[in-house]
């Protein structure tokens, strides 16, 4: 009897593990070649989800070895054009990428390759049981995840591809204080309009299918802005957690009534009580734009060529006495590897990002992050994007006259236009806060600063950009150089891959010309008694100003040989005078030819 019971207790709790451990996920689309051709097409679907790492374990020897988490399942077609789907089904292990020992969370991904009928629409989907029993809304209870898949012909000729959504599994917010909370959206398509929605729990959608099971409408009292995906919510029970569930829709225009695809993104806010002493949240900052700090909407696009090495800092500031950071819940692509947290200053930490993009991940790959403190307080989410198979539109070092930068070398201190050349067509950057920075060296200071996401002193054209500065602030003699934010010059695919920040004082450089350095002296000298002095021939060429990039003309002199008889106490005079137009008396210096 004991052993039967003991036996009969074991089962109980493997099967309350295995049965409460989904934590959310998402399912998205694109064709291999957006050109339709026969009657078929090849499509690659992404499959990601997080579950209870207590179910599924994973660290990052796992990672490393590819190992996979997750149930063995099958995504089902449940509406529309089935007949060539369920002969061939996908399956629902993903291969781990991520994890977290605070969190108690292990999340993973996996692509299939499937090639199904042009000109169909079917919706497929994830559903069975049982999402974990903390929950505000849906404890314990089933979860659904549904994707439209849409093949047909657009109106502009191509086949679409789905949007796509990132965010981390679990996003740790104080109780009884009202959030803002952004997810991001995309789409490969980049003249769609793209909106939310919350999942609806009927057959009434566009998948004809229930898209959330038991945590439809899980965050109560939310309220959803749909065009930006922007969640304003409050949570109000300490150590419970909420499930959001949102489809994420494409339209080909904003007038559009039908969705081309919907995507499902499923995923956790989990409410705790803030601390009574310092609970100001740590914050990740870095030389990507970092919104997280304030909100929580970055937009980083960054160019990957495809075998290409990235390396990437997550650098993280904490704000309270005794704090440090000790864990990081992140969302990464397949392959990306993440160092341990290395403390690199007083109050500062970081994790190094490493990775090695494949063919197989051509597009959009997302990686997200949140830092944990010791006191289980987590920053705000800050997520980039790498395009993969794209490069981005670097701007390129000044070094020469006639080069890629202009101007450097010696310029007056009325210059106004500045430009640079960047490696592909530029334009302007989608978002504001993108600065350049005109700097002092003498005390490496800005003394003009130009936000290239709105001001109209910036011209984008070809692979150039030029800057406008109606008050030069410019002091002669000093010497000045140039940096840039990360997306000063961006892209024109996608999400606009940006151009690399620049930090590096000598990347760009000119000097201001002094006129007090010019005056007029006389020195006096003893000859010989007598003497021949032959002036030695000199040839000055008329500078074209088109050669220069600083458009100081310098003025023509002749060739001239003379002969002339000296006697004792001769006086030579020496003059030298500043010029005030376009025009002086000696070429300009180069500092970087």
């Amino acid at each position: 009897m004991i052993i039967q019971f003991n036996i009969v207790v074991v089962l109980a709790c493997i099967s309350f593990v295995e049965n409460s451990h989904f934590r959310g996920g998402t399912i998205t689309w694109r064709p291999f070649n957006s050109t339709p051709s026969g009657s078929t097409v090849d499509i690659q679907i992404r499959q990601r989800y997080s579950w209870n790492r207590l179910a599924y374990f994973c660290d990052d020897a796992y990672i490393a070895s590819l190992g996979v988490i997750g149930d063995f399942s099958s995504v089902f077609c449940v509406s529309g054009t089935c007949s060539n789907w369920n002969s061939n089904p996908i399956y629902t292990q993903t291969y781990c990428t991520d994890y977290s020992v605070g969190g108690v969370v292990s999340s993973g991904e996996i692509y299939y390759t499937r090639t199904v009928p042009l000109n169909a629409a079917f919706s497929i989907a994830f559903n069975s049981g049982n999402w974990f029993v903390n929950l505000v809304v849906g404890s314990g209870g089933l979860w659904s995840l549904v994707c439209l898949i849409d093949t047909t012909v657009r109106a502009d000729g191509i086949i679409n591809s789905s949007p796509i959504a990132t965010t981390l599994p679990v996003i740790y917010k104080p109780i009884n204080v009202q959030h803002v909370h952004v997810v991001q959206m995309s789409d490969f398509d980049s003249s769609d309009t793209v909106r939310c929605r919350w999942s609806i729990g009927s057959t009434s959608n566009i998948n004809g299918y229930d898209e959330c099971a038991d945590v439809c409408s899980g965050v109560p009292g939310a309220v959803l802005y749909s065009d930006n995906c922007t969640l304003v919510f409050t949570l109000t029970q300490d150590s419970m957690y909420v499930a959001v569930a949102l489809q994420i829709e494409d339209f080909y225009t904003t007038t559009s009534p039908t969705p081309m695809s919907s995507v499902p993104i499923q995923f956790l806010f989990y409410g705790y009580t803030a601390s009574s002493g310092c609970s100001t949240p740590p914050a990740i900052i870095g030389i990507r734009p970092n919104r997280g700090k304030k909100t929580e909407h970055n937009t980083a696009c960054i160019g990957t060529p495809i075998g290409s090495t990235v390396n990437e800092l997550v650098i993280v500031q904490v704000y309270c006495s005794d704090t440090s950071i000790v864990d990081f819940i992140t969302s990464s692509p397949v392959g990306l590897t993440k160092s341990s947290i290395q403390q690199i200053g007083n109050n500062l930490y970081q994790i190094v990002l490493s990775w090695i993009p494949t063919a197989d991940q051509v597009g959009p790959q997302s990686f997200c992050a949140g830092a944990i403190d010791n006191t289980t307080v987590q920053s705000n989410q800050w997520c980039i994007t790498f395009l993969v198979g794209y490069n981005s539109p670097d701007l390129i070092r000044a070094t020469s006259i006639q080069g890629t930068a202009s101007p450097i070398g010696t310029i007056f201190s009325n210059h106004t236009t500045f430009s640079i050349q960047a490696t592909n067509t530029v334009n302007r950057p989608s978002r504001n806060s993108t600065n350049v920075y005109f700097n002092d060296a003498a005390t490496n200071t800005s003394v003009y600063t130009i936000d290239c996401g709105y001001d109209s002193h910036v011209i984008y054209t070809g692979n150039t950009i030029v800057f406008y500065i109606p008050s030069p602030p410019w002091i002669p003699g000093h010497s000045y150089y140039v940096t840039f934010d990360s997306g000063v010059a961006s892209g024109t695919v996608f999400c606009k891959p940006e151009s690399s920040p620049i930090t590096d004082p000598t990347f760009w450089t000119f000097d201001i010309w002094d006129p007090a350095v010019s005056s007029t002296t006389t020195t006096t000298t003893t000859p010989p008694t007598t003497g021949t002095i032959t002036t030695r021939p000199l040839s000055t060429t008329t500078v074209n100003t088109l050669s220069t990039t600083t458009g100081i003309a310098v003025s023509t002199t002749t060739t001239l040989t003379t002969t002339s008889t000296a006697t004792n106490n001769l006086t030579t005079t020496t003059s030298a005078t500043s010029s005030t137009g376009n025009e002086f008396d000696f070429p300009p210096l180069y500092s970087n030819i």
